[in-house]
């Protein structure tokens, strides 16, 4: 029997080919002969109450001059697809909502939607970190200005960050006597009317922003650390990082043993943490990045254990 398996992401042909995960999702789907179903988050639709979608048929290739075809479009019920990958970048705004509850209708008739819909919509890559505060650094959660003053007034020195943001975006660090902490805040929370995030700044980032790839609530034994440029304090490679696979720390490792249950009984079974020294700092679930920088250096077959895991979910009815 043919295993078809969607794929609901940004435009295919925008893609950054060295680096983009998906793609590299899609080579393992396909060398196990899968049939690929491509769409995006327009092409998904509710007809007498179950969710339909446009979808072409895509093929790839490991070819940075030519890595895709697409078929002609046909119109077919979600779940007559044996699972979809949901690899829509953030930021979670109202439309990626909406299409966790368009792809949840087919999951709710066996469809396998990597990551659970329901999971997407509850846990915040930022918040759900804070679920496990034993890993975490000291943080608040807040948008009482007060508050938040007062937490650096405390720590001295830190970094402050919107709950929804990505690749680094709209990130302050805020030292001791920074004159600009108040229109930081006002900024950030617009005028006390934006939750956002404290957090105690770490000076191990200067060692790199590590992110965990986690399959199945099991971590890759190798990560990527992404190293900040000469005074940055951000990490992340879309703010001019530079990435080094290394093996986990024995720390690490005892982070994704803490967080790792919760994920196997969430069905987020691909999932990034993000690690700075000791500590946990975020869970991404949406569409976490970094598989093909890690398999280029350690070729551990990473796609390939998420494509198990996904056939093992089939098998088991999604779990």
């Amino acid at each position: 029997m043919t295993v078809n398996i969607g794929v609901v992401m940004d435009p295919i042909g925008a893609i950054n080919y060295k680096k983009d995960t998906t793609l590299g999702l899609l080579w393992a789907a396909q060398d196990r002969g899968w049939q690929l179903w491509y769409m995006e988050q327009h092409d998904l639709f509710i007809k007498d109450g179950l969710t339909w979608a446009r979808m072409r048929p895509l093929e790839v290739r490991e070819d940075s001059t030519d890595w895709f075809t697409l078929g002609d479009a046909v119109e077919r019920d979600l779940a007559e697809l044996n699972a979809v990958l949901m690899r829509k970048d953030p930021p979670f705004d109202m439309e990626f909502f909406y299409t966790t509850h368009l792809l949840e209708n087919a999951e709710r008739r066996g469809t396998v939607v990597v990551n659970r819909c329901a999971s997407l919509r509850d846990c915040n890559e930022k918040l759900f970190a804070t679920a496990f505060p034993q890993c975490c650094p000291q943080l608040i959660v807040s948008r009482d200005m007060q508050k938040l003053r007062s937490f650096h007034q405390t720590h001295g020195d830190v970094v402050f960050k919107p709950l929804d943001g990505m690749g680094g975006s709209a990130i302050f660090r805020v030292a001791a006597n920074d004159p600009n902490l108040s229109v930081i805040l006002e900024t950030l929370t617009e005028q006390g009317q934006r939750t956002i995030m404290g957090q105690v700044y770490l000076p191990a980032i200067v060692d790199g922003d590590k992110r965990i790839l986690m399959i199945n609530g099991e971590p890759v034994p190798y990560c990527l650390a992404r190293v900040p440029l000469a005074g940055e304090s951000r990490g992340n490679l879309a703010a001019g990082g530079t990435g080094r696979v290394q093996a986990l720390t024995e720390r690490d490792r005892w982070i994704a043993q803490q967080v790792g249950p919760s994920l196997r009984e969430r069905g987020l079974w691909f999932v990034g943490l993000d690690v700075i020294g000791d500590y946990l700092t975020e869970i991404n679930v949406t569409s976490p990045t970094c598989l093909r920088e890690i398999e280029a250096a350690q070729h551990l077959g990473i796609a390939q254990q998420l494509m198990d895991c996904i056939e093992q979910q089939m098998h088991q009815g999604n779990g």
